[in-house]
């Protein structure tokens, strides 16, 4: 079964380009940095009855004109059937666009990455007629990034080593790193790698943390980010529901006790302007009761209230 991680892991490479000299700098190929990349057909079949598909082929154009050819491969576990599929693709591309062929394997798993290096050989009676090296990417060779400025300068790279580094007992400082230099994105940019690691992290624990980290961290306000903009505004699906809920995962966050009493009239409250007053307390809350301090009956006094306090803070 094709999986949105199996996906994520070569799709990026079609999406995000700039991630081919990070990675081919981590296997030791040089890449010129003018180098030109376009995707092209992934049907290496000859006859119908048997169809074959690369996961992503790349042209990479270089400016020195040695161009060539670089098919991904995303590898979740050991398949013995593709020492031979990787070995005709390389030979089949190769004779179709008579262009060099390099064969690039991404791993999530080291068992797997080591299998996946090979070499595969094909031949008998002692004598090789082919031998198939693939290159490997996974999380043996792939930077654990987890400084924000390092992730900034190349969120591609991060977003797949985060991807590959998905069952690291690091990923938690992984995705906090990238979640950081994602708030200094643009918001088309940084929509595309929250989307790209929320579905493609799916839900494995790091794919919950994930999910947690957006929560938590994308909404909190001053940010400025797309997420925050559109929560201010009333626009989050779900409106009570993921306030209420916010408010409850910032008090157990903070190590705040929530008792019966005020988890209740959290959950019970349908009123916005008053849970956006409790969100914006829970951030320096000490006690859950501190929420409820004073809230006028009247949401729009409530909003009024709530202002006077951030002006007389400011002053």
């Amino acid at each position: 079964m094709v999986t949105s991680a199996h996906e994520g892991m070569h799709r990026i490479f079609q999406e995000r380009p700039e991630i081919l000299t990070p990675v081919f700098g981590v296997l030791g190929i040089a890449l010129p940095e003018k180098a030109t990349v376009d995707a092209i057909a992934t049907d290496v079949t000859e006859t119908r009855p048997l169809e074959r598909r690369i996961d992503t082929l790349l042209r990479i154009g270089t400016s020195d004109g040695d161009d060539f050819l670089l098919a991904v491969e995303a590898q979740e576990r050991r398949d013995a059937k593709k020492a031979s599929s990787w070995a005709y693709y390389i030979a089949h591309l190769q004779a179709k666009y008579g262009l060099p062929v390099l064969l690039l394997v991404v791993c999530r798993d080291r068992p797997t990455a080591k299998w996946a290096a090979g070499p595969f050989d094909c031949g008998a009676r002692g004598w090789t007629a082919q031998r198939t090296y693939p290159l490997v990417a996974g999380p043996e060779n792939l930077p654990v990034i987890t400084d924000p400025r390092t992730a900034a300068r190349n969120l591609a790279m991060a977003a797949f080593s985060a991807l590959a580094h998905a069952r690291s007992p690091h990923n938690r400082a992984i995705l906090e790193a990238l979640d950081q230099a994602l708030q200094q994105a643009d918001g088309k940019t940084a929509d595309y790698f929250y989307d790209f690691l929320e579905v493609n992290l799916g839900n494995t624990p790091a794919g919950e943390k994930w999910k947690e980290i957006m929560s938590f961290v994308t909404y909190f306000p001053g940010r400025g980010t797309v997420r925050e903009t559109a929560y201010l505004e009333g626009k989050v699906e779900g409106k009570v529901e993921d306030r209420a809920s916010l408010i409850l995962r910032v008090l157990e966050k903070h190590g705040i006790h929530i008792s019966e009493d005020a988890r209740e009239r959290i959950t019970s409250c349908t009123d916005l302007d008053t849970l956006s007053v409790w969100f914006d307390r829970a951030l320096t809350a000490t006690v859950a009761e501190d929420l409820f301090a004073e809230i006028p009956e009247n949401a729009q006094d409530a909003q009024d209230a709530q202002d006077a306090q951030d002006a007389s803070d400011q002053a």
